[in-house]
């Protein structure tokens, strides 16, 4: 294997940190316990994640295009292409499909004549686990979908 083969680690992706990227899926989750201010902290972080993995791509692509001729072109293309792919995918899609699922869960266990007579500290706790169980569930369909959604639409504009 020729060393230009070996493509680096990204830090973002490839590594723990990527889920700081989960931070408000499991803020979403547990909005019943924890409440609005915390979930809203949760997506701080998220995006706080999304904005370095951005400006991270943003640097290389501005390094690696050092001699081309349309650089800024190129750099602020991949800039918006990882701000986009990474607050739909990372942020707003699965912050509101685990938010929904969680308030269904809680609308259906208020509405079911033998889940309703569960007290509301379990109940909640019930939902936040139906929460962070879907997590892992939803993550590879909306990056795929977010996949598609960019290379149908964005992604035809890429500079060469």
């Amino acid at each position: 294997m020729d060393s230009k083969d070996i493509v680096p680690k990204d830090l973002y992706r490839d590594t723990p940190v990527r889920y700081l990227g989960y931070a408000n899926e499991v803020g979403e989750a547990f909005r019943a316990i924890i409440g609005s201010k915390l979930v809203l902290a949760s997506y701080g972080v998220a995006v706080l994640y999304v904005c370095a993995d951005t400006t991270d791509k943003t640097i290389k692509t501005h390094q690696e295009k050092s001699n081309a001729p349309n650089r800024t072109i190129q750099t602020s293309f991949t800039a918006a292409d990882t701000l986009i792919w990474q607050m739909l995918a990372s942020v707003a899609i699965p912050g509101y499909t685990i938010n929904r699922i969680c308030a269904g869960s809680m609308w259906f266990m208020k509405k079911n004549k033998a889940m309703s007579k569960i007290n509301k500290a379990p109940r909640n706790m019930i939902v936040a686990g139906i929460g962070l169980a879907v997590i892992p569930l939803i993550i590879h369909p909306i990056d795929h979908f977010v996949d598609v959604l960019m290379d149908k639409t964005l992604r035809h504009y890429r500079p060469q």
